[in-house]
């Protein structure tokens, strides 16, 4: 062995390997079983039976919590945080939101007692009176998807849950994909609430938003959505919204019958008096709802539309921001994606910055524009290109 080489240190990293595989599947064996499919042990059944008086009045006693598990252990306190985040206090509010959200989707894993938060996040971000209303959809939207992991590619950036034939497991063991699914579940049992809440009448149009986010996870009454959004597109005024609308309707297609909705995103995408925030959400949708090359026409919609002040807009919309990366927005990310797949290094790239100046170059394309466009300057903040120079300097000097 090189001389160079701790042969100790690596053993022993070898083993603590080892020894964290073998407790992840004691974890697995312990906490999920197939067998528990169709039983009061998979969160789909319970999220199914769980009765519309127990979702409206608020009645936990009545919810299995301890049967299932958070990243720090049972769900037994979650009733708890649900009230916290009901207070009319709004630092207590906040503050039990953000704990719960800690506890049900922490590090991209979500536990599979989420699920049974859906019914109840609902009904407090309906409560007009609730200091958490838009925060709490989010919650409902991310735990009715899929940990991204920056994937923003045309086959990844509209699909809300794994394939069925990828098992992904939370911290405690419990699968995934069950929890997942059961959480789109119950925001189709209750799509009425958040349908209602495209309309709300509140200044802020994050409720709206994060609605149409929620909404476009839903694992069925598909028709019934897809009329809400499209009705809601046509009136409303809120550029960042609108984007999102365009997304979400793009997204229920992608997940459930595409049906025209294909014709329908290039029409926004080809129409040149559309507003560009439409028109680049439309193009983003389109690219993920068809297998078609990128048309040069599309391109210049992208050249055109995508200015520094379009992605300092959507950059933070729900869509971007589960596909942002360290130091790279989630549009530049996306565009990036599916435009020039071949030149994208992969999930959280840490090449030195004139590597990634170099990728995102073309001869005429003028220095740090996106691959191929003479529009919007797309590379990473300053704080990530010193992130990225003291990366290289370590190796260099290793």
């Amino acid at each position: 062995m090189d001389d160079g080489v701790d042969a100790k240190a690596l053993h022993e990293a070898w083993s603590e390997s080892l020894r964290q595989t073998w407790n992840a599947a004691e974890r697995v064996d312990e906490h999920w079983s197939q067998r528990w499919e169709g039983t009061d042990r998979d969160v789909r059944v319970v999220v199914a039976r769980m009765p519309v008086e127990v979702r409206d009045g608020f009645a936990y006693g009545r919810v299995p919590w301890g049967r299932f598990a958070h990243a720090y252990g049972t769900g037994v306190d979650v009733p708890d945080l649900l009230e916290w985040t009901r207070s009319a206090d709004v630092v207590t509010a906040r503050e039990g939101l953000g704990s719960l959200g800690n506890s049900i989707c922490h590090q991209g894993t979500r536990g599979s007692v989420a699920p049974l938060t859906v019914p109840f996040l609902l009904r407090i971000a309906a409560d007009r009176t609730a200091h958490t209303r838009a925060g709490a959809l989010r919650l409902v939207a991310v735990v009715a998807r899929r940990n991204f992991w920056d994937d923003g590619s045309r086959a990844g950036l509209l699909r809300a849950a794994d394939p069925d034939d990828s098992w992904h497991f939370d911290v405690g063991g419990y699968l995934q994909n069950w929890t997942v699914e059961a959480a789109r579940d119950a925001i189709a049992a209750d799509a009425h609430i958040p349908i209602a809440l495209l309309h709300d009448p509140e200044p802020d149009p994050a409720i709206r938003e994060a609605a149409g986010y929620a909404l476009a996870a839903a694992s069925g009454r598909a028709r019934e959505i897809s009329t809400a959004l499209h009705t809601r597109l046509g009136v409303e005024e809120d550029a960042r919204v609108r984007a999102g609308l365009v997304l979400a309707i793009a997204q229920l297609a992608h997940e459930h019958d595409p049906g025209d909705t294909a014709a329908f995103a290039r029409a926004l995408w080809s129409d040149p008096t559309g507003p560009a925030e439409v028109r680049v959400s439309a193009a983003l949708g389109w690219l993920c709802l068809v297998d078609d090359p990128v048309p040069d026409a599309l391109r210049a919609v992208i050249e055109e539309s995508v200015t520094p002040e379009l992605r300092e807009l959507l950059s933070p919309s729900p869509w971007m921001r589960q596909v942002e990366d360290t130091g790279v927005d989630g549009l530049s990310h996306t565009l990036w994606q599916m435009l020039d797949p071949d030149t994208w290094p992969g999930p959280a790239p840490e090449p030195c910055f004139d590597v990634v100046c170099r990728r995102l170059r073309r001869p005429g394309s003028g220095g740090g524009r996106f691959p191929g466009t003479a529009g919007a300057f797309m590379l990473p903040g300053a704080s990530a290109r010193r992130r990225m120079r003291r990366v290289s300097r370590t190796r260099e000097r290793s």
